[in-house]
C-alpha cells in the first residue's frame, strides 16, 4: 500500500546540535543591530525566532517593534553566514539523523521538510553544514519568522506542501518529529502525529507528559522510526 506522509522535522536537538553558538549569534547581532550589549540570554527551546528576537529585545530594554526585529534578523543571518566555515567543526549531525532522511527520501508518497523555529536562511546553513538539507524540501516549511506561536507553523507548511505537490495531506497524514513539548504541542494542535525524541533537554517522560504519541529515544534505530513515522518496520 502507498506510503502517504508529509513529515516535518524540527532542527536543533532533533537532527543537530549546535549547543552553544545560538547565544553568541544573538550577542553580534544585538550589539550590532542596537548597539546594545548582550547582557540576559532567552530561553531558546522549541520557541520560535520571532518569540525569542521579541523576548530579546524586550529583555534588553528595547521595543520589540517589526523594524528592529527585522533589523535584529539581518544582523542574525549575516552572524551565521560568516560562520558557515566553522559550523562542520562547531556542531555535530544527531546519531541516525543522516540514515533516516535518505531512508524516508526514497519511500514513494513521503514529502519531508520542516517545522523549525529558526529562520529560512539559517536552517539551511544549519543543515548545509553537516549535509543534511538534500532530502528535505525546504520551500515549503514553516519557519520561525512566521510567528512567535510554533503551532501557526504547522497550517502554513501543510498548506505549501499541499499546493507544491498537488496532493491532500489530512492532518493524520501529518507527522512532526521534534525534541521539546512545544514540538509535541504543535502537532496535536493541528492534529499530527506527535513523535518527541528525546535528544535535548526534555526526558521521555516530559515528552509523553506533553502528549506525544510515541517518543524515541534517538535517531539511531531506523526500524524504530520508521514504525513511528510510516508504521511500517
Amino acid at each position: 500500500m502507498r506510503t502517504h506522509r508529509l513529515v516535518l522535522w524540527d532542527i536543533d536537538h532533533t537532527l543537530v546540535d549546535y549547543t552553544g553558538l545560538g547565544i553568541g549569534w544573538y550577542g553580534t547581532a544585538l550589539a550590532a543591530a542596537t548597539g546594545t550589549e548582550f547582557r540576559t540570554p532567552p530561553d531558546f527551546g522549541g520557541r520560535t525566532e520571532r518569540a525569542i528576537t521579541a523576548d530579546v529585545l524586550a529583555m534588553h530594554g528595547i521595543e520589540p517593534d517589526e523594524e528592529t526585529i527585522q533589523r535584529m534578523w539581518r544582523e542574525l543571518i549575516a552572524a551565521v553566514e560568516r560562520a558557515r566555515e566553522t559550523l562542520p567543526e562547531e556542531g555535530r549531525a544527531l546519531d541516525g539523523a543522516a540514515a533516516v532522511l535518505a531512508d524516508f527520501a526514497g519511500r514513494e508518497g513521503v514529502v519531508q521538510s520542516l517545522i523549525t523555529g529558526n529562520l529560512p536562511e539559517i536552517s539551511l546553513h544549519k543543515l548545509a553544514a553537516l549535509g543534511l538539507d538534500e532530502h528535505l524540501d525546504l520551500e515549503i516549511g514553516g519557519y520561525g519568522s512566521l510567528s512567535a506561536r510554533r503551532a501557526d507553523l504547522v497550517p502554513h507548511a501543510v498548506k505549501a506542501a499541499e499546493t507544491k505537490h498537488g496532493t491532500e495531506f489530512p492532518a493524520e497524514s501529518v507527522v512532526i518529529l521534534g525534541d521539546t513539548p512545544h514540538d509535541v504541542e504543535a502537532a496535536l494542535d493541528y492534529g499530527a502525529v506527535a513523535i518527541g525524541v528525546a535528544t535535548g533537554r526534555f526526558s521521555a517522560e516530559q515528552l509523553t507528559g506533553a502528549g506525544a504519541h510515541t517518543v524515541l529515544p534517538n535517531l539511531a534505530d531506523l526500524s524504530a522510526v520508521r514504525a513511528a513515522v510510516l508504521g511500517t518496520p
